[in-house]
């Protein structure tokens, strides 16, 4: 009798014991906001509760996140699922897993695709796609027709430039210059580009200690260059009409999505788990916080404003190598003296 009792009052730890082995833990790595990680967690919640066999253990870096990942890939510590951006994949490509066979490439986007491809191969399930677009303030520039040109671009910074406002924002980057360099051919874009600094955007002293968005906000600048990313603080902050039109140009398609490191020990689990990160559920509810335009086509269809989408269509698939890091400093350093 006693001993019968010992087995049943032990019976729950080893029970415990056996369930807890058989959990498989997998490191996700990704930056983000306070809003992004929020979701990303409460998906880490569902997962996991569709999936008790597995733990997500979660590793917000939200500064230096590429230095970070850099030194976990040197250490061979790196995260099993890993999310990062077309403009350093091709650093980890090596270190990454082929998922080429993952998705069905029709359902996304082709130039996220592409973005978050290499040699034709791609490592990376894209999450969303980024291109530039114009903000603009209603008071300043009366309203835009979507179909406008550059030569009408141009009459408007013009007509706007006053003593009170700067007609577009302006940055000392090769990267934010890529809409006018793909428009009018390198020589001449850079030309162009930089005779608006000063001119008809403001020089870093007139931005002082405030920054371009917030010039924007308060009604300083006419039109602004930004992404989907200025979205949630737009909608929150602006106190004024606005509107939101593609550049009258070529512009650049960029991409985030997930990766899978080759070292990981449960690339299953890891499979399983990017494919429900990237699915239509898991990216509609990031679209629908307004924080992504989605690389997935069906999901795209909650996105109200069709700039964003416009504008997906006139892009170009922003694929770079391993150098462009250190070709954009140098660039910037010549060309922004």
């Amino acid at each position: 009798m006693l001993k019968r009792l010992l087995i049943l009052l032990l019976l729950p730890f080893f029970l415990c014991s056996c369930t807890q082995n058989d959990v498989v833990e997998l490191s996700f790595s990704s930056w983000g906001s306070i809003t992004e990680t929020g979701i990303l967690k409460e998906l880490i919640t569902d997962y996991q509760k569709e999936n008790p066999d597995v733990k997500i253990n979660f590793m917000h870096i939200p500064q230096n996140y590429f230095q970070k990942i850099h030194l976990l890939f040197a250490s061979s510590t790196a995260p099993d699922v890993i999310f990062l951006n077309n403009l350093y994949l091709p650093l980890y490509v090596s270190q990454l897993e082929d998922l080429d066979n993952l998705i069905d490439k029709k359902d996304f986007y082709p130039q996220a695709v592409e973005a978050m491809s290499s040699n034709g191969k791609l490592y990376a399930i894209p999450r969303d796609i980024s291109n530039f677009v114009f903000y603009y303030n209603k008071n300043i520039t009366g309203e835009i027709n979507p179909d406008w040109t550059f030569d009408d671009f141009k009459t408007m910074i013009v007509k706007i430039t006053d003593s009170k406002h700067y007609g577009v924002s302006y940055e000392r980057d090769v990267y934010w210059a890529s809409p006018y360099t793909l428009t009018l051919g390198f020589e001449e874009g850079i030309d162009f580009y930089k005779k608006l600094e000063g001119k008809y955007a403001p020089t870093p002293a007139q931005v002082g200690s405030s920054t371009l968005a917030q010039m924007f906000l308060d009604e300083k600048i006419g039109l602004y260059l930004s992404g989907r990313w200025l979205y949630p603080k737009i909608t929150e902050t602006a106190k004024f009409p606005y509107g939101i039109v593609t550049f009258p140009g070529v512009i650049t398609a960029d991409a985030s999505g997930w990766g899978i490191s080759k070292k990981s020990k449960h690339k299953k689990e890891a499979i399983k788990f990017v494919q429900y990160m990237s699915s239509k559920k898991s990216i509609d509810y990031f679209t629908q916080t307004g924080l992504i335009v989605p690389a997935r086509i069906d999901s795209s269809k909650k996105i109200k404003e069709k700039a964003f989408l416009e504008a997906i269509q006139k892009s170009v698939p922003n694929q770079v190598d391993k150098n462009f890091s250190k070709q954009r400093d140098e660039l910037n350093k010549k060309i922004f003296k």
